[in-house]
């Protein structure tokens, strides 16, 4: 089945390269990266350790939240193996970004992702080397994991999870889906009811785990750059004025937020918010969502001085370490269905946390936030009002739900370290291929 898939993928692909590389030369964002996705460029993106004996890991993630959840992980792995070879492959330009942010001076190469084709994986492959192959989360490719498993390097996927949706397709089809899954050497998913889940397309139960959630343990912390460490007066906020911050907003949150903050700053004048669009190309539009409220706005970017009602957050890597600035968090992605966005970056630092009803993509996370008592849904403009001035005016409130959230973080980390150990089981065992 999945020699059938190749076979097929890479001629489908060969017919449309022509309408691709013409694509990739008329817009800006494709140019660079069609011709690293096609391993024409990767060379120069490696360092030169021809000879090397030293393991080869390879982590691929497919955008910014894998990326973040995939950090914890990857500062385990070189704290483990000083001299190893650690390469992060993404998909998207803006995880791209995110990952050579973060992990500078953390790993030697970071790059994107090969097309799933069988010229480019093999092309890949030669130059890489990996002795194992790490995936994050999602970003399945049959192709990829088939050339993998056929060169018998070990494949593991991480903090695995799957929507409901996917998990009724992969069980509906498990005759076509069972093969991908086959080549990974171990497959460990953050809950145990979507291993069981598995299971019942017939992977083997000796190659599903559960071992967390990567997430908790993705805290910002001394290791990461002293640059990340932002301060209210670098983004040129009042000192002492309430603020929510709300992160990774997509179309059709901001006027829901706008409404809200125009009716709490009635009450309480100085009141500031900063959004953080999940997509920063919006900034414009959500800069002439605010001129309609009548209200000022500036942006992170353009590094102006003035205070204004909304600080619009258009950078990258930024948000996660805002998140300790802020009186109230709120989760985007939550208010229409997006699937909503990582409650935890906020949680870790004792912040009161809300977010609508979509976070289907983190349910887990979501609910049992919500049942330690760190967050709480909001489903309409009036409650969302409600709730933060129940919270700014009631500060031993909202620091107790601080504490929940921050508790439940806790409680929870040391999840890299299971991750590691197995990470070594398999480097070390018998299959391995080393680097070469």
């Amino acid at each position: 089945m999945l020699q059938l898939y190749s076979f097929l993928s890479t001629i489908l692909f060969l017919l449309f390269l022509p309408l691709i590389l013409v694509v990739s030369l008329l817009k800006k964002k494709y140019r660079g990266r069609t011709l690293q996705r096609l391993g024409l460029t990767l060379h120069s993106h490696l360092p030169k350790t021809a000879g090397s004996k030293v393991p080869v890991i390879w982590i691929h993630a497919l955008s910014v939240g894998e990326v973040t959840s995939a950090l914890p992980l990857i500062i385990g792995l070189r704290g483990r193996y000083p001299n190893a070879l650690l390469y992060f492959s993404t998909t998207t330009s803006t995880g791209r970004e995110t990952a050579r942010q973060l992990s500078k001076g953390i790993v030697d190469s970071v790059f994107f992702s090969p097309f799933d084709v069988f010229f480019t994986l093999q092309h890949f492959l030669n130059l890489i080397k990996p002795s194992l192959f790490v995936l994050v989360e999602t970003d399945l490719w049959p192709g990829w994991l088939y050339c993998l498993k056929k060169r018998r390097i070990p494949a593991l996927l991480v903090n695995g999870r799957f929507s409901k949706k996917s998990l009724t397709t992969y069980h509906r089809f498990r005759l076509l889906f069972r093969p991908m899954f086959d080549c990974f050497s171990l497959i460990s998913m953050q809950n145990g009811q979507d291993a069981k889940t598995l299971q019942h397309i017939g992977i083997p139960a000796d190659r599903i785990t559960t071992l967390g959630n990567l997430k908790f343990d993705a805290a910002l912390n001394d290791k990461f750059p002293a640059s990340l460490k932002i301060r209210r007066s670098d983004l040129h906020l009042p000192q002492n004025c309430p603020l929510l911050i709300c992160g990774s907003t997509h179309k059709g949150e901001e006027k829901i937020l706008l409404i809200a903050f125009c009716a709490i700053k009635t009450k309480i004048p100085d009141f500031h918010l900063l959004i953080a669009p999940r997509d920063i190309s919006r900034a414009g539009e959500i800069e002439l969502l605010a001129r309609g409220y009548n209200l000022s706005s500036s942006r992170r970017s353009l590094a102006s001085e003035e205070s204004t009602d909304i600080l619009i957050l258009d950078t990258l890597g930024e948000l996660a370490s805002c998140y300790r600035l802020a009186d109230i968090a709120f989760i985007g992605g939550s208010l229409v269905p997006a699937g909503g966005h990582n409650p935890l970056e906020a949680a870790t630092y004792g912040r009161p946390v809300l977010f609508g009803p979509f976070m289907d993509d983190f349910t887990e996370i979501s609910r049992d936030l919500v049942a330690a008592g760190g967050a709480v849904v909001v489903a309409t403009v009036d409650e969302l009002v409600e709730q933060i001035l129940s919270l700014l005016n009631s500060p031993q409130r909202a620091a107790v739900m601080g504490a929940a959230a921050k508790n439940l973080v806790q409680k929870n980390q040391g999840v890299v370290q299971c991750h590691l150990d197995v990470i070594e089981q398999l480097l070390n065992s018998p299959v391995s291929p080393g680097n070469g």
